[in-house]
């Protein structure tokens, strides 16, 4: 054979090998849908607490920035407000909430509005990284969740933000039949109603908020309606039976 053809051949085999080798290498490397097999969850942000500001916010250090994290779907009792005094139970949140996340490393999650008016970034609080999300690891692993279950909130309801809405509803329902908490108020002579605070929110306690509209009549808006967050209430009912005993009927919706 001249020295032509075998020169000719040795390449070719060269060739075909440098091409297997390259197949081979590339079949051992992750494509995009193996993403999902590694330790990670890239809809969460892993942040470690700074200070606790009150019962439902707190700052953080998420990669060595800090920011203020208001806590989706609850409310707790004010306690940090520049001119009013503490409210009732608000104390008790604070506390609660300092026992839990002073200097935790947490795992927020987003929902379809990234930050509020004041531009705090709204979570989901996990103090375990979520792995199936179902009611049971809700209730033992996102803070939320422990909030309105030991009763040291109250539901409120901002849309878009409404992924775990429901449980958040089911929450509040156990925690004021079981008198937890600020719910425990109810249990201690308090009555069944009480004046509005001049803005949109209702006093621990008393979450049916009662409003008189312009035809003089009296209807009451529950946590999760339509237009509770954006009704002023004139009067704060514990019970809807509270509000019905006083004249006010529900809301359409």
């Amino acid at each position: 054979m001249a020295k032509g053809c075998r020169r000719h051949l040795v390449w070719k085999s060269l060739f075909a090998l440098a091409f297997l080798v390259i197949f081979l290498t590339a079949g051992c490397q992750l494509s995009p849908g193996d993403v999902s097999s590694k330790d990670e969850d890239p809809d969460l942000l892993v942040a470690k607490v700074v200070r606790i500001i009150d019962g439902d916010t707190v700052v953080v250090d998420i990669q060595g920035r800090e920011e203020r994290v208001r806590f989706i779907g609850v409310d707790t009792p004010e306690t940090a407000h520049p001119t009013r005094p503490a409210e009732p139970y608000g104390p008790e949140a604070f506390a609660f909430t300092s026992r839990h996340l002073s200097h935790r490393t947490l795992y927020l999650e987003l929902d379809v509005q990234e930050r509020d008016k004041y531009g705090r970034l709204l979570a989901y609080v996990w103090l375990e990284k979520p792995k199936t999300r179902s009611d049971e690891e809700i209730r033992s692993s996102m803070f939320n969740a422990l909030l309105l279950l030991e009763g040291y909130a109250q539901l409120m309801t901002v849309p878009p933000n409404v992924k775990y809405v429901d449980h958040f509803v089911q929450y509040q329902r156990e925690a004021r039949e079981g008198e937890k908490g600020l719910w425990g108020l109810e249990a201690h002579g308090a009555s069944g109603s009480v004046p509005g605070t001049g803005g949109y929110t209702c006093p621990p306690g008393y979450p049916i908020k009662g409003n008189i509209n312009a035809r003089k009549e009296k209807i009451y808006h529950g946590p999760g309606g339509a237009y509770y967050e954006k009704t002023k209430p004139e009067v704060c009912f514990r019970t809807e039976e509270d509000a019905q005993k006083a004249g006010f009927r529900p809301a359409a919706r």
